[in-house]
């Protein structure tokens, strides 16, 4: 499995023969280029995780691509041939499994209405075990080996960050994620205290970097 960060909360993952984007969102431009994708994976419909102005675009330019989204994103955004998921559904590409996990966003404040958020776990025979939960810290699916680790929202702080990788039984490996509002001295501390905290690897991918697991 090769892993490629794309900003903020954009991953790109390629495994059994497919290449799979998970939230190409606005506060990152590095993904506007992929091509050749077989699936692009939506949690939910804020922008930060689907750019409503490029997102359309990028499917344009990769129409054999499937799409899967929270069922509320057409709110938002309209995804050309998009189909809608809930937690509990699996979907097949190539060679990946994936289950549609979690349900709904975090709490960001309650005066701001919830909206629903879906995680991917995506498995794949012979490779690790992916997770990328969006914007939520309330769904800990079995098995997970390589967590894309939202580092950093409205929505957490550090205590539930560590005490969701602990309910994960600490993935070998995690990945930061969704860290676009911190500075380089916030990411080197919070991916520290998070590691020291639960055993996990941090595996900092920021800038485009890549890496097989």
């Amino acid at each position: 499995m090769k892993i490629t960060h794309l900003g903020h909360a954009c991953v790109l993952v390629e495994a059994a023969g497919a290449r799979i984007l998970i939230d190409p969102g606005a506060f990152s431009d590095l993904w506007h280029g992929v091509r050749n994708l077989d699936a692009v994976l939506i949690t939910h419909q804020h922008a930060d995780h689907v750019d409503p102005d490029d997102a359309p675009g990028l499917l344009e330019k990769n129409p054999q691509a499937k799409v899967f989204t929270a069922d509320d994103v057409d709110q938002t955004v309209l995804l050309p041939g998009a189909e809608p998921v809930i937690p509990g559904q699996t979907m097949s590409v190539e060679g990946v499994r994936i289950e549609a996990v979690g349900g709904n966003h975090a709490i960001i404040h309650q005066d701001i209405p919830r909206i629903h958020n879906i995680g991917y776990l995506l498995r794949a025979e012979g490779e690790p075990t992916f997770f990328h939960p969006g914007d939520a810290l309330d769904a800990a699916p079995e098995g997970v080996e390589v967590l894309a680790l939202p580092l950093m929202g409205p929505w957490a702080a550090m205590k539930e960050h560590v005490e969701f990788v602990r309910a994960l039984n600490a993935p070998k490996c995690s990945i930061p994620i969704h860290d676009e509002l911190l500075s380089d001295r916030g990411r080197e501390l919070l991916s520290r205290q998070i590691s020291n905290l639960t055993g996990t690897e941090i595996i900092s991918l920021r800038g485009g970097a890549c890496r097989d697991f």
